[in-house]
This record gives structure tokens, C-alpha cells and sequence, in this order.
């Protein structure tokens, strides 16, 4: 309310003009903290987006390279099959948007 306050009431009308920018500000930490909170839940959960991510390529580069070493499948059909995999979806853009198998 300001100065109608401060006309009417004097101190006591200052003292609660205090009192709720005292509230406001006790509101917007609140807030911020759960934005905090919030960024860093986002944060923690890409680094194991990314750990996983890491790991899944480890894993299929050695799968790969296992079944190119024993004669298995050749690098020319693993690229062929990842070509026909990719464009099953319409678009050669490396990405799968459908069920794997």
C-alpha cells in the first residue's frame, strides 16, 4: 500500500509495508531455490544420460568389432544394414524413430 500506509498509520503502516516485502522476497527465494533444485535434478540426470550414452557405444563398438573379427558379419554390411535401418523411417538422418527389432 506505500504511502497511504505510511500516511494513515505512520510507523505501524511503515512496519507492514516491511512486513510484506519482508514476505515477498521470503516467496522469491522460495522460488528460486526450487528452480536450483530443479536445474541441477536436470544437470544430474543428463551426466547419466551421457555415462549410459558412453557406455552403450562402448559396448556396441565392441560387439561390432567382435563380430568383424570372427568373420562374422564384414564392415561393408553392418553399414549397409545401418543405411536400411536409418531410412525405414523416411529419413536417412541416423536416427531410429522406430522399434529397433
Amino acid at each position: 500500500m506505500g504511502w497511504g500506509r505510511t500516511f494513515l498509520l505512520g510507523d505501524v503502516g511503515n512496519r507492514l509495508d516491511i512486513s510484506d516485502c519482508e514476505a515477498d522476497i521470503r516467496v522469491l527465494k522460495e522460488s528460486l531455490m526450487d528452480l536450483r533444485a530443479e536445474e541441477q535434478s536436470i544437470d544430474s540426470e543428463l551426466f547419466h544420460l551421457h555415462r549410459e550414452n558412453d557406455h552403450l557405444k562402448l559396448y556396441l563398438a565392441a560387439l561390432t568389432r567382435l563380430l568383424v573379427s570372427k568373420g562374422i558379419l564384414g564392415a561393408d554390411e553392418i553399414e549397409t544394414m545401418v543405411d536400411i535401418i536409418d531410412a525405414e523411417d523416411g529419413a536417412l538422418d541416423g536416427k531410429v524413430r522406430d522399434d529397433v527389432l
